[in-house]
């Protein structure tokens, strides 16, 4: 086995191989980092350039960044590099086994296996990956080896197809990464109002909170915006305003998503839905009141 690309990825998943009784054989990385983090988690792995990988290896894995990953597959093929019968596996969300079409005509045997997993870098990971899934395109005749390599990374296989694949990495992208922006902006905001330790706030709510969508979906909608509580609403935009204006943007575009969605499922009322979607209109003078004064809320309307 050997890796191309040790990022915060590769190392993490040539260790768990390693486990399941695979030889990590060669490791290439091209920064500082990147070669620390191979010695740390694949020690006595030899550091050599990606061809050499290549000569060493049965079993590659490529895991360089998505919009690396066509010209490296294209300059290993071009070079000879790639030897029939080669196992070349990426681990790239965005493409299928297609990208790998240069390497497949040099005689190498395709597979993508993207871990739907966030990745730091350390060995932790490796213990992460115990129940992951993991995005399966492979050609029919190596499904059994895409997923034998998956179980032996202690992963679920899930297949998508080569069309599905831009789709489905959006939908992951749109879930995880997006979320740590939002959580990182909440806190943010917490320490601003005063909140000595956000995350302790914050952990068992967002705990909750994904517990109960990941269960029941648009029906654990809940919160100002799926109650119609437009006043609320406005004095969060002020607040955001005031405080945080790099946050206005991305407050209102979630909060009319939650909108649509929570009327689309009964959770929002249609009397109340008008007056909430003219303050989520994104009109700066208009975001409290039409004079430009905090618009009225019920008395409970801040400790919902």
């Amino acid at each position: 086995m050997g890796v191309v690309g040790a990022g915060r990825v590769g190392p993490a998943l040539a260790a768990s191989l390693r486990l399941a009784g695979h030889r990590p054989v060669a490791v290439s990385g091209v920064s500082d980092t990147s070669r620390r983090r191979a010695e740390a988690m694949l020690p006595d792995v030899p550091l050599v350039p990606p061809a050499e990988v290549l000569q060493r290896a049965d079993l590659v894995l490529l895991t360089v960044p998505d919009d690396a990953l066509p010209g490296l597959v294209t300059g290993l093929a071009e070079t000879g590099a790639v030897r029939p019968g080669q196992l070349l596996v990426h681990t790239s969300g965005r493409y299928g086994a297609k990208v790998l079409d240069p390497a497949l005509r040099a005689g190498a045997l395709p597979l993508a296996l993207h871990p739907a997993m966030t990745f730091t870098g350390t060995p932790v990971d490796v213990q992460r990956l115990a129940g992951c899934s993991f995005g399966v395109t492979a050609p029919e005749e190596l499904r059994m080896a895409a997923q034998a390599l998956v179980i032996e990374m202690g992963g679920e296989p899930e297949w998508i197809s080569e069309e599905n694949r831009p789709l489905y990495h959006a939908a992951l992208a749109l879930g995880a990464n997006h979320l740590v922006t939002l959580v990182s902006q909440s806190m943010e905001l917490l320490r601003t109002a005063g909140v000595e330790a956000p995350d302790r706030m914050l952990g068992p709510l967002l705990g909750a909170a994904l517990d109960n969508a990941l269960r029941s979906g648009d029906a654990a909608l809940t919160g100002p915006v799926a109650r119609g509580d437009a006043g609320t609403v406005a004095a969060h935009v002020t607040e955001l305003r005031r405080h945080a204006p790099q946050a206005v943007d991305g407050y209102l575009a979630m909060a009319r998503a939650t909108a649509d969605r929570a009327l689309a499922h009964g959770l929002l009322k249609p009397e109340l839905a008008e007056d909430l979607l003219g303050v989520l209109a994104n009109r700066p003078g208009e975001a409290n009141g039409t004079d430009g004064t905090e618009g009225t809320e019920g008395p409970e309307g801040n400790a919902r």
